[in-house]
C-alpha cells in the first residue's frame, strides 16, 4: 500500500508539470482531465506522462539517477523482486540503448522513440474491451450442450434409463402382487426406489476402481465414448441417485407401509401378508425392531454422517484450528469418513437377507449385484496394500521453493513404466498410514527418476513441507519415508489424439503438462524423431505444434521449472514444435503506465542476454490476464481446418470460460477445438 501510495503521489506531481509546491488534493475537475490524460489511446499522451513521471527534477532530461529510482518505485508495485543491483543494471542498461553520444542523460524524443517501438500501440484495457464485446454474438444453447457434454450426456442418459427400467419393472411387479392390497404405490414405489439402490450401490464403486480405468482408456475405441476423465464427476451422480433412491425407498416404508401393515384390517391382513410375519400383526415399533429395518436405519445413519463430510466445506481446514484438531479434520474427514461404507455394505447384505415379502432365495438379489464391484474394488484396495508395501522410494534430491512448493525427486522402482500426463499417488507413514494423494508425475517417461511438484494446499501438503522443510534446516540425513502408488491416467494423456495441442495452467496446474513437455524435448533431440513413435511409455507421436499457457500470479513460480524451460528454448531451435506463453497478473497489464518501464527493460535485456528478467529464462513473460478471446482467434486462424485438444488444469472458473470458447469457435469456424479438464 505504501509503494502505491507513493506512486500516486508521483503520478500526481508528474502531471501538475513537477512543481515543487504542488498540493497533494485535488478537484473534480482536474481529475478529471488527469484520468483522461492517463487513459488516453494515443500512445504518445501516455509517452508523455511516462516521461514527466522519470523526470523527477522536471528538467526535460532523465539521468541513470532517477531511471533507478523510478525502477525501484515501480518494481514493488507490481510485485516483482528486483534487487538494488539489479535496478542499477537495468537503469545502465536504458542509459546505453538511448545516451548513444554519452551525455549521462536521455531526452523526450530519445525516449519517445524506444516507447514506440516497444511498447502497445493502444490502450490495452480498451482493446480488451472492444474484443470482448465481439464475443457476444449469438449460438444455440443446444450447440453448446451437444458439442461440449455428448459424451457425459449419453452416459447420464444411459444411467437414467436403467435407473427408470428397474424402478419401472418393481412397481409394476410389486402393484400385482397380494400384498399391494395392503400397502399399495406405498410398497410398489418403495420396491422400485430399492431396485435402483441395488444397481446404485454397485455401480458406484467401478469409478474409483483406478486401476481398472487406467486399463480401459487405453483402449482408443473405448476412450473416443467414454469420459473416463470425469470418472469422480459420474461417482458423485451416482452418490445423489442413491441419496433419491434412500429417500423413497426408506420414507415410504416409515410413513406409509409401516403404518398401513400394523393399522390395516386383520382379516385383509391374514389373506395376503400374513405368512410373512409369523401370522401375528405386528405394531409399528415391533416393525422397526426387526433385523430388516434395523439394519436398514443404521446404514441410513452411517450414509449421513459420511455424505456430507464428502462435500468441499468440511473438507477445508481451517489454520487456526489447534494440530490436534486439524489431524481429524480436512482431507482426513473425507478420508475416515469414507470407510464407513465398508460397514454399510455389510450391513446391506444382511438387509437383503432378512426381506419381509420374499421368502425366495433367488429373489434376494441384491448380493448378485454388488459382487463383481465389491470384488474388483477390494481386489484393488488389496493390490495396493501389497504393493505399497514394497513402494517406497529412496529420495534423490528435496527442493524448497517460495510459495512453499515441494519439489521430490524420487528414485525410479524397477519395471515401472508411465506415459506424459500421468500421476502417482504418495503415502507419507510419518503424517498418516492411511492417507494417499495424487500428484502429477513432472517427469518424462524416459527419465531414469521419478519428480513430483507439491505446493502446499491443504492439511497434508502443509505438514510434508513442514517434515522435509524441518530436516534441510536441522541438517538431518535422512529424510521422511515416502511411499508412491500408480501410475494412473489423466486427462493429459488424450494428447496423443491431436495434432495441435494447447495446454493451459494455472500456477499449480501446469504439473501436469511438463511431463509432456519433457517427452517432446527428448523426443526432439533423437535424430530419428521425425515426428513418429520412439521408446516404450513415450509419445506415439509428436504433436505437430504444441502451446503451453502458463498463468501465474507470483514471480517466484518460475523457479520451479527454469531447466525445462530452458530446455524447451534449446530444442526450439533444431525444430520450432513448442510455444510457451507466460503471464504474470501481478504486473499490470502491457500499455499501463504502472508496467511501461518494466515492458521497456524487458525488451532491452531479451534483446542483448536472451534472457526474460521476470522468468530469468528465455521465454517472455507476459503481463495481465490472457486474452482468452484474442488466443482462440489466432489459434482458429492459424490452423484452419485442424483439431485442436484444448488442455486445462485449474480452477473452475476459468474452466467453465475456455470450455464455452472451445464450444464457440468450433462453432463458428472450421477448426474444432475440443476441451478437457484435469480431474483427481
Amino acid at each position: 500500500m505504501r509503494e502505491t501510495a507513493e506512486f500516486g503521489e508521483e503520478v500526481l506531481r508528474a502531471m501538475r508539470g513537477g512543481r515543487r509546491d504542488w498540493k497533494r488534493d485535488i478537484t473534480k475537475s482536474e481529475l478529471h482531465s488527469y484520468w483522461c490524460r492517463m487513459t488516453d489511446p494515443w500512445l504518445d499522451s501516455r509517452i508523455l506522462l511516462f516521461f514527466d513521471l522519470c523526470d523527477r527534477n522536471m528538467d526535460g532530461r532523465i539521468d541513470e539517477r532517477e531511471m533507478k529510482q523510478v525502477i525501484s518505485l515501480i518494481s514493488p508495485i507490481n510485485k516483482l523482486a528486483i534487487k538494488k543491483k539489479e535496478a542499477e543494471e537495468y537503469a545502465a542498461l536504458i542509459m546505453e540503448a538511448l545516451d548513444l553520444q554519452h551525455r549521462g542523460y536521455i531526452q523526450a524524443s530519445e525516449f519517445e522513440a524506444l516507447c514506440k517501438a516497444i511498447l502497445p500501440k493502444g490502450s490495452s484495457t480498451i482493446s480488451y474491451k472492444k474484443n470482448h464485446g465481439q464475443q457476444q454474438e449469438p449460438i444455440s444453447k443446444a450447440e453448446i450442450l451437444f458439442r461440449s457434454y455428448w459424451r457425459r450426456a449419453w452416459i447420464i442418459g444411459l444411467w437414467l434409463m436403467i435407473c427408470f427400467a428397474f424402478f419401472t419393472w418393481k412397481f409394476i411387479q410389486y402393484s400385482h402382487r397380494a400384498a399391494f392390497q395392503v400397502m399399495g404405490y406405498c410398497l410398489s414405489t418403495a420396491k422400485g426406489a430399492a431396485e435402483t439402490l441395488k444397481f446404485n450401490m454397485a455401480l458406484i464403486l467401478l469409478p474409483v476402481c483406478r486401476n481398472t480405468i487406467t486399463w480401459l482408456r487405453n483402449n482408443p475405441g473405448l476412450n473416443s465414448v467414454i469420459p473416463f476423465n470425469d470418472n469422480i464427476n459420474f461417482h458423485k451422480v451416482i452418490a445423489g441417485g442413491i441419496v433419491i433412491g434412500v429417500i423413497l425407498h426408506g420414507g415410504t416404508h416409515l410413513a406409509c407401509d409401516f403404518p398401513r401393515i400394523s393399522g390395516s384390517d386383520r382379516s385383509v391382513f391374514r389373506q395376503t401378508i400374513a405368512a410373512n410375519f409369523g401370522y401375528q400383526q405386528p405394531s409399528y415399533f415391533q416393525i422397526l425392531s426387526t433385523t430388516e429395518v434395523a439394519s436398514g436405519i443404521a446404514m441410513v445413519v452411517l450414509m449421513m454422517i459420511a455424505f456430507p463430510l464428502a462435500t468441499k466445506w468440511p473438507r477445508r481446514q481451517s489454520p487456526s484450528l489447534p494440530r490436534s484438531v486439524r489431524k481429524v479434520t480436512g482431507y482426513n474427514t473425507f478420508w475416515y469418513s469414507h470407510h464407513l461404507f465398508v460397514p454399510v455394505y455389510a450391513l446391506l447384505i444382511v438387509h437383503s437377507m432378512f426381506l419381509f415379502l420374499t421368502d425366495n432365495l433367488v429373489e434376494k438379489t441384491t448380493w448378485m449385484y454388488i459382487a463383481i464391484p465389491v470384488l474388483l474394488y477390494a481386489g484393488e484396495r488389496i493390490i495396493r496394500a501389497i504393493r505399497s508395501g514394497f513402494s517406497e522410494v529412496e529420495i534423490l534430491k528435496v527442493s524448497l521453493y517460495p510459495g512453499k512448493v515441494l519439489s521430490l525427486k524420487l528414485q525410479k522402482p524397477k519395471g515401472f513404466r508411465h506415459k506424459s500426463g500421468m500421476y502417482i499417488f504418495i503415502q507419507c507413514p510419518q503424517i498418516s498410514p492411511f492417507e494417499w494423494h495424487p500428484f502429477s508425475l513432472t517427469c518424462g517417461p524416459e527419465d531414469d527418476y521419478l519428480s513430483v511438484h507439491i505446493k502446499t494446499l491443504g492439511d497434508w501438503s502443509c505438514q510434508l513441507y513442514s517434515l522435509f522443510e524441518e530436516a534441510i534446516l536441522t541438517g538431518l540425513k535422512q529424510y521422511p519415508k515416502i511411499y508412491i502408488d500408480g501410475p494412473y491416467g489423466a486427462s493429459s494423456q488424450d494428447h496423443i489424439k491431436y495434432d495441435i495441442v494447447v495446454m493451459v495452467g494455472l500456477g499449480i496446474g501446469i504439473t501436469p503438462f511438463i511431463s509432456i513437455l519433457k517427452d517432446i524435448a527428448t523426443r526432439l533431440k533423437k535424430p530419428s524423431s521425425n515426428h513418429a513413435a520412439c521408446g516404450e511409455g513415450s509419445l506415439e507421436k509428436i504433436p505437430l505444434k504444441a502451446y503451453l499457457y502458463w498463468v501465474t500470479r507470483e514471480q517466484s513460480s518460475f523457479n520451479w521449472f527454469t531447466d525445462v524451460m530452458k530446455e524447451i528454448a534449446d530444442t526450439n531451435q533444431k525444430q520450432a514444435v513448442v510455444e510457451v506463453f507466460n503471464f504474470l497478473t501481478s504486473v499490470y497489464q502491457e500499455g499501463d503506465a504502472r508496467s511501461a518501464l518494466i515492458t521497456i527493460i524487458q525488451s532491452l535485456y531479451q534483446a542483448k542476454y536472451g534472457i526474460d528478467i521476470v522468468s530469468r529464462t528465455p521465454v517472455r513473460t507476459q503481463f495481465g490476464r490472457p486474452n482468452w478471446f484474442n488466443i482462440f482467434s489466432k489459434l482458429a486462424r492459424r490452423h484452419r481446418g485442424a483439431r485442436i485438444g484444448v488442455f486445462y488444469c485449474g480452477p473452475m472458473t476459468l474452466a467453465r470460460e475456455l470450455e464455452k470458447l472451445c464450444t464457440k469457435f468450433s462453432t463458428k469456424t472450421n477448426t474444432i477445438f475440443v476441451f478437457h479438464k484435469e480431474n483427481y
